[in-house]
């Protein structure tokens, strides 16, 4: 009786200590409580798994989770949480997906301007999230300082979309080491920028109409680089970067093979040590900067590659809609001049 009493009470004692360090771990585990065989829509569990755990990092491990619909993060620091996957942990849009939203929308919900508060601080790190071709990748909803780091993000329509912060506007996002690859169609982004204020850097972007797609202001982008592969049809409404605004800061970025490098509106606009660069034959014209109204913008070390072999009909470093602006051009570097069939360039060259 006695020996059965020990094994009884060695038992609870057992139970208890695994179920405190459950508790005290820090993070909670997905497979825990759902499957990651991707063979059912684990969407609302995992939602669930996010509504019940303020303030925890919910860790997903090497799997496939399939979702039929958006899961989102709360923006309120006492509510939100930190999703991290496995390198080889993949959030996988369902077939039936038709949700205009993104698959994973940080800040979706509970909405915040506060960035003082302990778990303001959320993040989305590592693993990849397919789109199947469906639907969009990852966006920021709301809240500010919000990371997305180290992902790859795949078969997306957009691949990140970053709306307006909650600071009038402001989203303040940092963005590092992501790569992307797009749907292949004509309506597909990389990255799509509306809110104010954020930081990208170290970022790799293919299968996309437009890498970058600019809406604001205060933007800082260092070492992008987007990359054209589709088909070429439509290969004349290509754009490497594409600013609407102004005060956006570019640095060592590369717009490879994109029928337009880099376009703006006539905003001041900041480029150092950039390329734009072609080695293939499709389409009729290659354009490096252009500008729809005057040139405002600061372009220094600009490296622009025709390429020899290049038998497109016009070659352009600069092409502006209207006549004038404050812009200046400082140590273009041109890999081959006689290929360039429009010396508007040389009227900003300082």
């Amino acid at each position: 009786m006695r020996k059965i009493l020990l094994l009884m009470l060695a038992s609870i004692a057992l139970m208890a200590w695994g179920k405190k360090s459950h508790d005290v771990r820090g993070y909670i585990v997905v497979t825990d409580y759902v499957k990651a065989d991707g063979k059912r829509d684990v969407s609302d569990a995992i939602q669930k798994i996010i509504d019940e755990n303020p303030n925890r990092t919910i860790y997903f491990p090497d799997g496939i989770y399939l979702l039929g619909k958006p899961i989102l993060t709360p923006a309120e620091p006492a509510k939100s949480v930190a999703l991290q996957l496995s390198n080889y942990a993949i959030l996988r849009a369902a077939d039936g997906w038709s949700d205009t939203e993104a698959m994973v929308r940080l800040g979706g919900k509970d909405p915040a301007n506060n960035i003082t508060q302990p778990g303001s601080n959320y993040y989305l790190d590592g693993g990849i999230i397919d789109g199947n071709k469906v639907a969009n990748g990852v966006s920021i909803d709301g809240g500010r300082e919000t990371v997305i780091r180290n992902t790859s993000i795949k078969g997306v329509k957009v691949g990140i979309h970053v709306k307006r912060g909650a600071n009038s506007g402001s989203s303040d996002a940092d963005i590092h080491d992501v790569n992307i690859v797009g749907n292949f169609t004509s309506e597909s982004i990389g990255v799509l920028i509306e809110g104010y204020d954020n930081t990208f850097s170290n970022m790799r972007i293919g299968g996309v109409t437009i890498g970058v797609k600019i809406q604001s202001s205060g933007n800082s982008l260092r070492n992008i680089h987007p990359l054209y592969y589709n088909t070429p049809d439509g290969y004349e409404n290509s754009y490497g970067f594409w600013d609407d605004h102004s005060d956006n800061w570019y640095s060592f970025c590369y717009s490879d093979q994109f029928a337009t490098g880099f376009y703006n509106k006539g905003g001041r606009v900041f480029y150092t040590d950039c390329f734009v660069y072609w080695y293939s034959k499709r389409g009729e014209k290659h354009t490096a900067i252009k500008v729809d109204g005057k040139f405002n913008g600061r372009v220094t070390n600009l490296n622009v590659g025709f390429g020899k072999h290049n038998q497109t009909k016009e070659n352009v470093v600069l092409e502006v809609k209207e006549e004038g602006g404050q812009g200046t051009m400082l140590n273009t570097v041109i890999g081959d001049p006689s290929l360039v069939t429009d010396n508007t360039h040389e009227r900003y060259t300082k």
